[in-house]
């Protein structure tokens, strides 16, 4: 008797994270053993301060790590509390604070507490490709919206407004500095939207992982402007901290309660060793404002080295650690491009599809979250792979 025939669910169906793809490639080609630079994934090439490593030595010695609350340690959650009264002149209570497993927690509690299935979130395309993956698999629809230079590649109220009225929005999510594109909004756009999403009911999702790798321009937060939106941030980027896999979140007080009671069944808690260590971090500027100078002198060699090679169009690199650069005097297929690139040249980074499903084929990202040693070492593989 043959068992009826099993198949993985429709929600499993999203796109691959392609940049995590390249990563596998070039990993392959390592064991293999090549030399190969790593553009392809924003992980900073630093190892986290050394306060939070000590930080977590003394929790490790304490013996016991266990549970914490489901929003986090309270001693966690008041400096988070904390740290946007002294960066941004915002007052935002403790009881609002959520700590979750990086980013990627967050934006999962965010799009579960927040929207019903068929609901319909705005984008801007280019933009993370895991906010569209994540949303399809919950059942609900990303609107992708495409930006260009003439808004600096961010939306825009009439955007929103516009696809509005096509069909209902419930939410609008953007990310500044963004990914790919390293722009950033002013604070006069980014208010502005936040009062238009308001205006038109819809929740505001403000991704600021990339606060604190500012090269131009001035960031600010969205709680500036308006207590109802919902803030996400991660220790992952500006503080070097990836594999610690911890972040935070603001929400508005009526999201609070139902985003920790789905945080109690689906993690339980955030790691306790990383939350103890991440309090530390934010007393490690100097060290880390160390590192972002060594970003910032990569951000100045790939804007002069690359339209050298005939990378000649570069998106402005306001902030975060990325360049998305045009390839159309090279090719029209980024995913061909990527992989010749990676095995001819060593080089590895993401190509366009990726971020936007529409014009990606013309584009490349290439991180400089690296060291400076391997940004050189990568111009001087694609000069002489490509002129």
């Amino acid at each position: 008797m043959s068992l009826p025939s099993l198949s993985p669910s429709k929600r499993s169906a999203v796109e691959p994270f392609l940049a995590m793809d390249v990563l596998s490639s070039a990993r392959a080609l390592e064991a293999a053993g090549r030399s190969i630079i790593h553009m392809e994934v924003g992980q900073p090439g630093a190892p986290a301060p050394t306060r939070v490593l000590d930080a977590a030595r003394e929790a490790l010695a304490d013996g016991r790590l266990g549970y914490t609350e489901a929003r986090g340690l309270e001693r966690f959650r008041r400096r988070i509390s904390r740290h946007y009264a002294d960066t941004y002149g915002v007052e935002v209570p403790e009881a609002r604070v959520l700590a979750t497993t990086g980013s990627s927690a967050a934006f999962n509690l965010t799009f579960l507490a927040a929207f019903d299935p068929g609901d319909r979130i705005a984008l801007a395309a280019p933009g993370y490709p895991a906010y569209r993956n994540i949303l399809t698999a919950l059942g609900l629809e990303a609107v992708e919206i495409p930006v260009g230079p003439e808004t600096r590649w961010a939306l825009t109220p009439d955007h929103v407004e516009a696809a509005h009225r096509q069909r209902p929005l419930k939410g609008v999510l953007v990310a500044s500095p963004g990914n790919p594109t390293g722009t950033m909004m002013t604070p006069e756009a980014l208010g502005a939207l936040v009062e238009a999403s308001r205006a038109l009911g819809l929740w505001f999702i403000s991704d600021e992982i990339y606060h604190g790798l500012v090269y131009q321009g001035r960031q600010e937060t969205a709680l500036t402007f308006s207590d109802d939106v919902i803030v996400i941030n991660s220790f992952s980027k500006y503080y070097c901290m990836t594999g610690w896999r911890i972040g935070w979140m603001i929400a508005p007080e009526v999201l609070v309660r139902p985003m920790e009671r789905i945080a109690q069944s689906l993690y339980i808690s955030p790691p306790d060793l990383s939350q103890r260590a991440a309090i530390a971090a934010f007393d490690a500027t100097d060290e880390l404002d160390r590192v972002k100078a060594g970003y910032a002198a990569n951000r100045a060699l790939l804007l002069h080295r690359l339209p050298a090679i005939g990378f000649d169009e570069l998106l402005p690199v306001d902030g975060a650690f990325y360049v998305y650069a045009s390839i159309r005097r090279f090719s029209n297929d980024a995913l061909d491009f990527s992989r010749r690139m990676l095995v001819e040249a060593g080089v590895a980074a993401t190509p366009g599809p990726d971020f936007d499903h529409q014009r990606g084929n013309g584009y490349i990202r290439f991180s400089f979250a690296g060291t400076g040693a391997d940004m050189e070492e990568a111009m001087t593989r694609l000069q002489t792979w490509l002129v």
